[in-house]
């Protein structure tokens, strides 16, 4: 095979894996889902980090004895209230798929945790500017209350692609 063609081949596979679904753990770790010790380390900053689209998924880890996390409406977010989630997860290991584009709003279950700073916002961008390759603008300022934080370097993030990079991987190696 000619090196052009192999080129074009790696590159074929390449755009496949990197325009599937991806699971991200909520904050990087599994001890983010808590009342954040500053402002400085609020949820919504990694979310800021992030670019979501249509298909991926958020994954909590969290000690269910403790703690849960509620799927509200804006609303209820900005109050912190309880009472009527969309969605309710107290398992200690939540996945919540972001099947369309726009906010998602997540508060903490326990009882005061959210009103000392544990909730999230994630917004996802339409699926017109879902390529994963290229980068898509930022969200308009009116899905948030708050001013916009700046992207500190060195920042990290886990996200696992959900299939494919094994077959694209044995594919490369099969043509090599």
């Amino acid at each position: 095979m000619s090196s052009s063609s192999l080129v074009c081949l790696i590159l074929i596979l390449v755009s496949f894996t990197i325009s599937e679904a991806r699971d991200f753990l909520v904050g990087g770790d599994d001890r983010a889902w808590r009342v954040p010790p500053t402002t400085n380390d609020s949820l919504n900053r990694w979310a800021e980090k992030n670019r979501f689209q249509v298909g991926d998924s958020l994954v909590w880890k969290y000690d269910a004895a403790k703690d849960s996390v509620l799927q509200v409406t804006r609303e209820a977010y900005l109050s912190c209230n309880r009472s009527s989630p969309v969605a309710e997860h107290r398992d200690g290991a939540a996945v919540v798929e972001l099947h369309r584009s726009g906010a998602y709003y997540f508060i903490s279950g326990a009882e005061g945790a959210c009103e000392q700073g544990e909730k999230l916002i994630v917004v996802v961008m339409s699926e017109r500017h879902s390529l994963r390759g290229g980068l898509a603008p930022a969200p308009g300022p009116t899905e948030f209350e708050g001013p916009a934080v700046a992207p500190t370097s060195g920042a990290s993030t886990t996200v696992v692609l959900k299939s494919g990079v094994a077959a694209a991987l044995l594919a490369l190696g099969i043509i090599l």
